[in-house]
């Protein structure tokens, strides 16, 4: 019996009664049911955006909720395309190098979202390659372009009446997200980012306007290198990213035409009739509609339906207000020309008791933003509709100590002939003046201009010393030109002007991209108007656009048509400013800091000089045309000229320049390095001159030119002048000395130049390695001077180590 008990006990320990186990199986069916009718629980719209949420109105609806933010994306937006903007907003000392800035554009993409299934994807949208999409063509084009997703967010709920969906965008903007991030990858291999540190990274701020949405990164990052506080290990920006919603209704693009210079968009066009993609390219520049079009298509000056407008950063100092105000200001009279009056304006911004919604981040407005930055730069960038050109918006940004650059180019450029440069504390009128002309500058490229180094070539030389030429027409055809200052000026000249100022050019390339030609439904039918309007002007040099690489008509920071003669003139200048260095500074100030800062800006200025007449060896003027214009597109430099300039750098370059070397400024500012310093220069213009691409253009002259300079005369001269001591019992000083063996290294490297092999450069180099080696040769026998002889025998050891290498 007892054993019979205990059996029982153990079988009911090992097996649960049959009321306990489906008491327990109905519990656990219970708990089950619970959770399985809370998660099919469909969230609503109150979920997420509650009492205390805080709701922004906008192009979408933003909530904020505990530092959780939310789009409300209306569905009839799903498919429109905007634009992705990302820029710094703030940024660690030394970013980039000095030239990136708070304010700098990082990347720009089209987006658009879309819906698939219970996801909102963001994807880019690219207008590399387009057509019709009428065609059947546009379905092979979207099919070979696939547009890629960066996100994709969950839909958690839907507005009241189903208009809008809710997607939470907190892990995007709080993410490093390759897509949108602020540090691409060069700076992340610079400074050696290791990752984000997501606890010490958040988002700022995302703020609705009526056309876009603003959003502010915090984002630290890990870094072995840091460009500053290198201790921490530790790189903070501040990221800005820019939702712009683009029109609805594109504007009519223009067709991009080199002859005159814009700034432009491209993209491969699949619609076209030839035989192959067609590539376009469309000039950048705003949409300026007449208020009045049939008074416009009379011939009256209109104001535009939205003129451009900048507002004032308020960070920018009270006193230098003005000069930035008219320095936009200025545009309004070119614009006249394009047929539109009060079409670019100033303005300071409201205060918040003014207007309390403004914002420098919204993208209806347009900024000149004043940066406190040691870099001494501005600049004017701009966002442009991809599929049209039209600029959208535009920040112009001034770096504090940019002033500092143009009284030091003010008083070394022009203090010989200009009493009022000759001291450190410019008048502020002139600094004013100077700031002016700056911002047109900049603003002339937000509206579209890039560079025209050509323009300062259309005038010549002498009218440079005319005050009443330079009056009227300013010291370059247009502000978008490099030519600063008028250094060809001498003492004497009576009236001159000296500082830039806007010219004919700019005048004639606002109206040819700004008027609106009548009963063009398209852009091709503004061709042949826009033809006309170039071949009009065809002729004169003040019409001209070119840009800089070969040409050496289209230079940076040279004037006047002339190369020796302006910088003859200017080289005349420099020395009286080289003279009294000490006296405009360092007397007055008591001390040496400044004569050493305006020294080493002289000896870039001299540089600058001789620049441009070193251009003209191996030149090539380009002179962009259609077929139907008369004339070659490229004509090389005439020998004459060549020759010419190559006499006047061995006088002004390669002979040893003791004016640029006054003992009573070098002993002053440092206790050496003067002769590699001066050799670093000449070193700039003796590889121009013996650059791999200088001897081919020569080379290829023969072929298209009779009044031709050849590259084997040109080295021989060049050879000659730098070792002209060997002709006679002179002694060679420790520059020259320097120089001599700094042209043997040079022309060295021109046998072993891949792109040099199998042409004619190896030949000369050899010829005239053999002609050095019997000078050297002579000239070491007969030298008197030991150090003199010494180096003679010197430069023969490294002659005939090139001819008959050991190896």
């Amino acid at each position: 019996m007892k054993k019979l008990l205990l059996f029982s006990l153990i079988i009911a320990f090992y097996f649960p009664s049959e009321t306990n186990a489906q008491r327990k199986k109905s519990k656990k069916n219970q708990t089950t049911n619970v959770k399985t009718t809370q998660k099919k629980k469909t969230p609503t719209y109150s979920d997420f955006v509650k009492k205390e949420t805080k709701t922004d109105e906008g192009l979408f609806k933003v909530h904020e909720t505990n530092n959780t933010f939310m789009y409300e994306i209306p569905k009839s937006y799903f498919g429109k395309e905007m634009l992705l903007v990302t820029r710094i907003k703030d940024i660690p000392a030394g970013l980039g190098g000095g030239y990136v800035n708070a304010g700098s554009k990082i990347n720009t993409q089209v987006i658009v979202w879309e819906q698939y299934k219970n996801k909102i994807l963001l994807k880019v949208k690219s207008y590399n390659a387009v057509a019709n999409d009428s065609l059947p063509i546009y379905k092979s084009v979207k099919a070979n372009n696939l547009e890629p997703i960066i996100y994709a967010f969950d839909i958690k709920s839907q507005n009241q009446d189903a208009t809008a969906v809710l997607i939470d965008v907190t892990k995007f903007f709080s993410s490093d997200v390759k897509a949108i991030t602020g540090l691409p990858s060069f700076y992340r291999k610079t400074y050696k980012v290791k990752r984000l540190d997501a606890s010490r990274s958040f988002i700022n701020s995302i703020k609705s306007y009526p056309e876009n949405i603003e959003v502010v990164q915090d984002f630290t990052f890990d870094a072995d290198a840091p460009p500053s506080n290198k201790r921490t290990n530790t790189i903070t920006l501040r990221i800005n990213q820019s939702m712009i919603l683009l029109p609805e209704n594109p504007m009519m693009p223009r067709i991009h035409d080199k002859r005159v210079g814009y700034f432009s968009i491209g993209n491969v066009d699949y619609s076209s009739e030839a035989l192959k993609a067609d590539s376009k390219r469309y000039i950048r520049r705003w949409r300026l509609e007449p208020k009045d079009p049939a008074a416009y298509a009379r011939g009256e000056l209109v104001e535009p339906v939205k003129p451009i407008v900048y507002y004032l950063d308020p960070a920018t100092p009270d006193k230098l207000k003005k000069f930035i105000k008219q320095g936009v200001d200025d545009w309004q009279k070119v614009f006249e020309t394009a047929g539109f009056k009060n079409a670019i304006m100033a303005k300071y911004a409201p205060t918040k008791e003014e207007d309390p919604e403004f914002s420098m981040e919204d993208v209806r407005y347009s900024s000149i933003r004043y940066v406190a930055s040691t870099t001494r730069n501005a600049t004017g960038p701009s966002v442009s509709d991809p599929r049209t050109g039209e600029i959208i918006e535009s920040d112009i940004i001034w770096y504090h100590n940019h002033l500092r650059s143009y009284r030091n180019r003010y008083l070394l450029e022009t203090g010989a002939a200009n009493p009022s440069a000759r001291t450190l504390n410019t008048p502020a009128a002139d600094i004013g003046e100077m700031m002016r002309m700056v911002i047109s500058h900049e603003v002339g490229h937000a509206l579209g201009l890039p560079h025209n180094m050509a323009a300062s070539f259309a005038y010549p030389v002498d009218s440079l010393r005319s005050g009443k030429f330079t009056q009227k027409y300013g010291i370059a055809a247009t502000i978008m030109d490099y030519a600063r200052y008028n250094y060809v000026a001498q003492p004497g000249d009576k009236n001159v002007r000296f500082i830039r100022q806007l010219g004919p050019y700019d005048h004639y390339a606002i109206n040819w991209g700004y008027r609106l030609i009548p009963n063009a439904n398209k852009p091709e039918d503004e061709i042949k108007t826009l033809d006309k309007w170039i071949e009009d002007k065809a002729n004169n040099p003040m019409y001209r656009f070119g840009g800089q690489r070969f040409d050496p008509s289209a230079q940076t920071e040279g004037i006047g048509n002339d190369q020796v003669k302006a910088s003859t003139y200017g080289i005349k200048n420099l020395k009286i400013v080289a003279k009294n260095l000490p006296n405009w500074t360092s007397n007055q100030t008591n001390n040496y800091e400044d004569l050493s800062e305006l020294y080493g800006e002289l000896l870039g200025v001299w540089n600058r000089y001789v620049g441009h007449v070193t251009g003209n060896i191996g030149g090539v003027y380009e002179f962009n045309k259609k077929p139907e214009q008369t004339g070659n597109v490229y004509v090389n430099v005439d020998k004459k000229r060549q020759k010419e300039s190559l006499i006047w750098l061995q006088n002004n370059v390669f002979s040893t320049q003791n004016w640029l070397l006054d003992k009573n400024i070098l002993n002053k500012i440092d206790e050496s390095g003067y002769t590699e310093r001066f050799l670093r220069y000449q070193n700039r213009h003796l590889n121009t001159l013996l650059n791999t691409n200088t001897l081919k253009r020569m080379i290829d002259a023969e072929v298209i030119q009779s009044n031709f300079y050849p590259a084997s005369e040109m080295i021989r001269d060049l050879r000659k002048g730098i070792f002209s001591e060997t002709n006679s019992l002179k002694n060679v000083d420790v520059y020259r000395r320097n120089l001599q063996k700094s042209f043997i290294q040079k022309i060295e490297t021109l046998l072993i130049d891949k792109k040099a092999k199998n042409t004619d450069i190896s030949s000369i180099v050899r010829g005239e390695l053999e002609a050095l080696k019997y000078q050297l040769n002579t000239a070491s026998k007969r030298a008197t001077n030991r150090i003199t002889k010494y180096h003679y025998k010197d430069c023969l050891v490294m002659v005939n180590n090139i001819l008959n290498p050991k190896n």
